[in-house]
């Protein structure tokens, strides 16, 4: 079937971290030094899924040191890799809707794959459904439930995939976990936890607090991977949120005075099996978490059921490597795997990173084949618009809990979901 599905043309909204390696100040100090986006699709060219790439930002200026940075550290490093693309805004022009232009040149059936800051992640995607475009959107998909309810009805309108980027659904240790947590009855439990180290707020500092929060940023995988566990075995009724402040407003990382180090969230859940049964979650979210840990990202999770319990930690896979002047280093190989193969070549192909990605592309390519039609997914277990309303849901829930000081409840009004 691959063979008679055609290549993907693929546009990557966002030029940063995530997408290149590149900050503006250089390489990432993050491990995700080269990126995840373009090289995975720079890699997925070279095996035949994807075609044409462009990338836009919003200044044109700082695409010579990306060119620069992809060459001497994809181009240079792997084998038979390409990392040509077509560059918006072009020259120094600097313009925050420069995705319009780029969206414009496209065609319908091909892709837009967005890792922008949070508050960006709607209009963008919006503009590129109603061309009929498919979108891969970078968790949160959006910053307010009824942005991704509208987003739900696009994607159905135009008939196109509209995936969310929760690669952790790949993750091989918490796919596992999912499957057995449906052994353990009914839901009784979830604690979960995930960091980053506090020079991340250098990275982030024009928007960190700003245009979003830590919850939006990090809580949304634990978060996304709880609802999934859950499917319709329960759902959320009520959010309180608590946060602490301090670190990310003091020097060096002077974010904007609103700017919060670490969100918990606490929510009840009931089941929709049975009255007696009610749950209680806490996902809690920092950016302020210490330097030097060997880890860049604190992550693990408790789930309790009625039956047994589930630990998960991800930070330490029991894979760690020493060097002498930099001390130690605790590796996740299963996300992204950056060292190349014997022949050469790059060799992430396995990595939940990837895959994430993948998954996406092959999507795309069935629907536009006719193989698949898109809601076929949202019973695949795949991150779809459809399935992670409720994920967007309680974050959206925990940022009016803590600006406005209060508990907010969720309810479900026939198909449409609502925060009161």
């Amino acid at each position: 079937m691959a063979a008679n599905l055609k290549k993907l043309n693929c546009l990557m909204c966002g030029t940063g971290e995530y997408t290149t390696g590149w900050t503006g100040a250089g390489a990432s100090q993050s491990d995700k030094k080269v990126g995840v986006v373009g090289l995975t699709l720079f890699d997925l060219r070279r095996l035949g899924k994807v075609d044409e790439l462009s990338m836009v930002g919003t200044n044109g200026a700082k695409y010579p040191d990306i060119r620069a940075h992809l060459k001497s550290n994809i181009a240079d490093a792997y084998k038979d890799m390409d990392v040509g693309f077509k560059a918006y805004p072009e020259g120094n022009t600097r313009d925050p809707e420069a995705y319009k232009a780029a969206i414009d040149a496209l065609y319908p059936g091909d892709a837009v794959i967005i890792f922008t800051p949070d508050s960006t992640h709607f209009p963008i995607a919006k503009y590129a459904l109603e061309r009929a475009l498919h979108v891969l959107v970078t968790k949160p998909a959006t910053q307010l439930l009824e942005h991704h309810q509208e987003l739900i009805d696009l994607a159905a309108k135009y008939q196109v995939v509209c995936f969310v980027e929760h690669h952790k659904r790949f993750d091989p240790a918490y796919s596992d976990a999912r499957g057995r947590a449906q052994a353990l009855g009914e839901f009784n439990f979830f604690s979960s936890w995930m960091s980053q180290p506090k020079n991340q707020l250098i990275t982030f500092r024009e928007w960190a607090g700003r245009d979003s929060d830590i919850s939006y940023y990090l809580n949304s995988h634990h978060i996304d991977i709880h609802c999934w566990i859950m499917g319709d075995k329960g759902v959320p009724t009520r959010v309180v949120a608590s946060a602490s402040k301090g670190i990310a407003t003091s020097e060096p990382y002077n974010c904007v005075p609103q700017a919060e180090d670490t969100i918990t969230l606490l929510v009840d859940w009931e089941s929709t099996s049975s009255s007696k049964h009610r749950g209680t979650a806490v996902y809690t979210a920092s950016w302020t978490a210490p330097m030097g840990a060997g880890i860049h990202s604190g992550q693990h999770f408790h789930y309790m059921g009625e039956k047994g319990d589930i630990h998960v930690d991800q930070a330490h896979r029991g894979y760690d490597v020493t060097v002498d002047g930099s001390g130690i280093s605790y590796y996740n190989p299963f996300y992204m795997k950056y060292t190349p193969s014997e022949t050469g070549h790059f060799d992430g192909q396995r990595g939940y990173g990837y895959i994430s990605i993948e998954k996406f592309v092959d999507a795309a390519r069935q629907v536009n084949a006719h193989v698949n039609k898109p809601e076929d997914f949202d019973s695949h277990g795949m991150p779809t618009i459809l399935n992670t309303i409720l994920t967007t849901a309680i974050i959206n829930a925990g940022r009016i809990s803590l600006d406005e000081k209060r508990p907010v409840y969720i309810k479900k009004n026939g198909n449409q979901w609502a925060l009161e």
